[in-house]
């Protein structure tokens, strides 16, 4: 196929017959971003337009399209490389009218994302601060993995000023940095209104957590009951087959 590069490989995503271009050199996408576009298209209402900060290959805005009616959905990433395979993705797709990708720091933000347009913004960001963890010795993965090009903060910051006013952000994190992402939501004048712990197994420990803040939004938290990703055979719960649309 003409628009794909060595080490490449397309992946049916099994919804809509969407695919997308994956290379096992980057960092590719795992389960939390199917569950952040789950989780921040499962109410969502027709006709809004969505941010994904820090697309890397554009998983996110292509499962929000499907997930989502007659939404427009931008996706912001700032390594050229993912930016040329989230493209070529979306033309693959054919979704050029429905996606757009934005080669962009969130940090210094430019004209073609305006502040206050946005109704949902969503980030799957990295989970390790900068000088935590064990870095890939591969730049991309580790840009991905770790806060060296944005942080928590950057993110939080960026989509509180592109939101419209009442607009939601839907973020999806590591339990441990809870304390981190209520303090910086509300340090923006974010409100934290809903929250879902996900744990791999009913007996384990949660190990991602699914987080909806809302700009300007009143106080009060409603906390759903928790996401249990596998079975005691190791086989998917039944809530994880219909988010997957098995």
């Amino acid at each position: 196929m003409d628009n794909i590069k060595k080490d490449e490989r397309i992946e049916d995503l099994s919804i809509k017959g969407l695919k997308i271009i994956q290379n096992p050199n980057y960092f590719c996408f795992g389960m939390d971003a199917v569950l952040l576009s789950w989780f921040a298209s499962r109410e969502e209402k027709k006709n809004l337009k969505m941010l994904d900060l820090g697309t890397g290959t554009g998983i996110i805005p292509i499962l929000l399209y499907a997930k989502s009616e007659n939404c427009r959905i931008d996706g912001m990433e700032i390594q050229p490389d993912l930016v040329d395979m989230a493209n070529r993705s979306v033309e693959l797709n054919q979704l050029e009218d429905k996606i757009r990708i934005i080669q962009g720091d969130i940090r210094n933000l430019t004209d073609e994302v305006l502040p206050n347009t946005y109704d949902v913004v969503v980030s799957n960001p990295p989970y390790m601060r900068g000088n935590s963890g064990l870095k890939n010795e591969h730049q991309s993965r580790t840009i991905s993995r770790h806060e060296v090009s944005c942080t928590l903060e950057d993110v939080i910051r960026s989509a509180k000023r592109l939101l419209k006013d009442h607009g939601r952000l839907y973020l999806v994190h590591r339990p441990e940095r809870l304390n981190d992402i209520f303090f910086l939501l509300r340090q923006y004048k974010m409100e934290v209104k809903l929250l879902q712990m996900v744990h791999s197994k009913a007996d384990k420990e949660a190990n991602l957590v699914l987080v909806e803040g809302r700009k300007s939004g009143k106080p009060g938290l409603m906390v759903k009951p928790p996401l249990i990703i596998y079975n005691e055979d190791g086989g998917y719960t039944e809530a994880v087959n219909r988010i997957y649309g098995l």
